[in-house]
């Protein structure tokens, strides 16, 4: 049976509840521009995979998702939608406090959306720990990725790169179209760097404003870094990695009394 909440009915959906010993997973993403070569919906695809692979191995219950974001730097391209991050706290707490109603109090809120959500998801967390009394993991994965796309030389982090891309490639491959890929090599900058995995030192990430946004959208279609170099087998690998580790995230919130 579907590990998503939404394809029960009620009495379906409190079998599932009582089976996932209190797990929820709600994947969260975004609608914004991903270049030429990926679907607006790229972020949240990443959530949605992630949780439904997930979800099927533990019995977690699986969230319809949270598809948009916090994404005004992506305006410069049509098709992006963003919401305020106000507005998103408001709504993932929403969220939260139905789930806990109905007993899902340990709840892995998965972003698909890089660094820009992060911000807002710690805040919605932590107001939803303290006034719910739930458990709230927060599941990124370029910080649950740092081993993997190291060992598998992929470049770093930047948007619609050879990361997502490969990751795309092994998801959702209709969906990609590689031969529209453009490089925008991420230049090294001193004391700053939006990629977790950077080992030296950096300022705090601010989103992009709108003028260097298009500067970028401008010089290779809204890409930063070199997706040509994307491969699907490297996404297989990346996928699996995550995966592995999101049930061991899950498995032991479904330890805890």
């Amino acid at each position: 049976m579907s590990c998503w909440l939404d394809t029960k009915s009620w009495e379906e959906a409190q079998i599932a509840i009582e089976e996932s010993k209190g797990v929820a997973i709600v994947p969260i993403g975004s609608v914004e521009q991903h270049s030429t070569h990926l679907p607006l919906g790229t972020d949240s695809y990443v959530a949605i995979t992630l949780a439904e692979d997930a979800g099927e191995k533990t019995k977690a219950v699986v969230v319809p998702p949270v598809w948009y974001g916090w994404s005004p730097h992506h305006m410069v391209r049509p098709g992006t939608i963003t919401i305020r991050p106000e507005t998103l706290i408001d709504l993932t707490y929403d969220i939260i406090a139905s789930l806990a109603q109905h007993g899902l109090k340990k709840i892995i809120l998965i972003n698909g959306h890089r660094i820009v959500n992060v911000v807002w998801m710690q805040l919605c967390a932590e107001r939803a720990q303290r006034e719910l009394g739930v458990t709230i993991k927060i599941f990124d994965p370029a910080y649950m990725s740092k081993d993997i796309v190291g060992e598998l030389g992929l470049g770093p982090v930047g948007h619609a790169e050879e990361i997502e891309t490969s990751h795309m490639m092994y998801r959702y491959p209709d969906l990609v179209h590689l031969e529209k890929a453009m490089d925008n090599p991420i230049k090294e900058t001193p004391l700053y760097s939006v990629d977790p995995c950077y080992i030296h030192d950096t300022l705090c990430y601010v989103p992009s404003t709108f003028e260097h946004a298009k500067k970028s959208a401008e010089i290779a279609g809204g890409s930063t870094g070199c997706p040509t170099k994307s491969d699907a087998e490297k996404g297989r690998i990346y996928h699996e990695h995550l995966i592995k580790n999101l049930v061991a995230v899950v498995e032991a919130l479904q330890a805890q009394e």
